[in-house]
């Protein structure tokens, strides 16, 4: 009986929260004062995906997470560094998934060549369909 209910109070429950009750961070949603950094941090922050929307750029994603990268973002851009020097801290602290454009590494070799794999193996079987129909 138990196990029957516990799916409903899950569902009753409520999704899980994965926004915080604190208050954002003051550079997550303020602009730099000089554009030009502004418009550095605003590029960079577009090639770097949100770990918990993982669909959505820091720049667009809503979630706390993804606030507070963008006012580490800001903070390092209005401290000096150069966007790449930046986009690696984020590399190191929060590993190469954090970019759209991983670099190539023994670890992310599988992300560069499946996709030449699969396109391979779809050229094959056309191939062999096509043959088929001529025979």
């Amino acid at each position: 009986m138990r196990r029957a209910l516990l799916p409903i109070a899950l569902l009753l429950a409520g999704g899980a929260q994965a926004d915080s009750s604190l208050p954002p961070s003051p550079l997550a949603y303020t602009q730099l004062p000089d554009a030009d950094q502004e418009a550095q941090a605003k590029a960079l922050m577009e090639t770097l995906r949100c770990l918990v929307c993982q669909g959505q750029s820091i720049a667009d994603s809503d979630a706390d997470m993804a606030g507070e990268m963008r006012a580490l973002v800001r903070q390092r851009i209005a401290a000096g560094e150069r966007p790449a020097q930046v986009r690696k801290w984020l590399m190191e602290r929060y590993g190469d998934y954090v970019t759209y454009d991983p670099p190539l590494s023994w670890a992310t070799v599988p992300l560069w060549l499946t996709p030449l794999v699969l396109l391979g193996l779809g050229v094959l079987i056309a191939r062999r369909l096509f043959r088929r129909r001529m025979a």
